[in-house]
């Protein structure tokens, strides 16, 4: 699924001797171990030649493409329309390193760093990815990312929130963007303790999949760029 969509031998210059098989290999193995760029081990190609094929895949919107592509055939495999028209939308607060770049504290989750604010379809695919400084409100930062999931998805008509997302301003705000239709979750009365939440549960247990990549653990990455490669690969 992923080969055709490898960037392809450049015309010019000499011929390329490294396997994009092996490329992509450390990019995963980069995200799914934490490992520093630079730590790679010596059975895969030089760090240099796997972040300039990262860059390169960035900067292209190639990771963009294959991401639509893997959730669609997802969203096959299980039986159901390529087109997604429901989506539900959460953030995750986590800490930054000393690497810099844009950052905040959530007063909330008692967390300074950022904040990766998503989209994901009713099978927990990432359908939108925007990270931001954890200052952030949630009701101020959805236009955003919800915004990106309707460029990526015009299908999407409906999403399922938390109550975060509440209130005349974010709504007015969802106007603004010609947003889909917005439906607060809220907990069943007197429920105390954990309790699954109907649809709610499905962009947590993404959040659950991306906690798996130790790269993950924390946003250690300067920029935001670097950032929304990382969890998209990871995704």
């Amino acid at each position: 699924m992923v080969a055709p969509f490898m960037p392809p031998r450049s015309r010019l210059g000499r011929p390329r001797r490294t396997s994009m098989r092996v490329v992509w290999d450390a990019i995963q193995y980069i995200a799914a171990t934490g490992c520093q760029r630079a730590m790679l081990p010596k059975d895969f190609p030089p760090f240099t030649t796997v972040q300039h094929y990262l860059y390169r895949m960035r900067d292209s919107g190639l990771l963009d493409i294959l991401n639509d592509a893997l959730v669609d055939v997802s969203r096959m495999l299980a039986g159901r329309d390529p087109a997604s028209t429901a989506g539900i939308i959460d953030s995750q607060s986590v800490k930054t390193t000393e690497s810099g770049g844009p950052r905040g504290y959530d007063a909330g989750k008692k967390t300074k760093g950022r904040k990766r604010h998503i989209v994901t379809d009713t099978d927990g695919n990432l359908l939108g990815l925007v990270p931001h400084g954890a200052d952030v409100q949630d009701r101020d930062g959805a236009p955003g990312v919800i915004a990106q999931a309707i460029g990526n998805h015009p299908t999407l008509a409906h999403l399922f929130a938390d109550g975060g997302y509440s209130g005349d301003t974010f709504r007015e705000a969802l106007n603004d963007v010609g947003g889909p239709t917005i439906e607060i979750v809220k907990r069943p009365p007197g429920v105390t303790g954990f309790v699954v939440i109907a649809r709610r549960w499905v962009v947590e247990r993404t959040f659950a999949w991306l906690g798996r990549c130790r790269r993950l653990a924390k946003d250690w990455e300067a920029s935001i760029a670097s950032a929304i490669i990382l969890i998209t690969i990871c995704n």
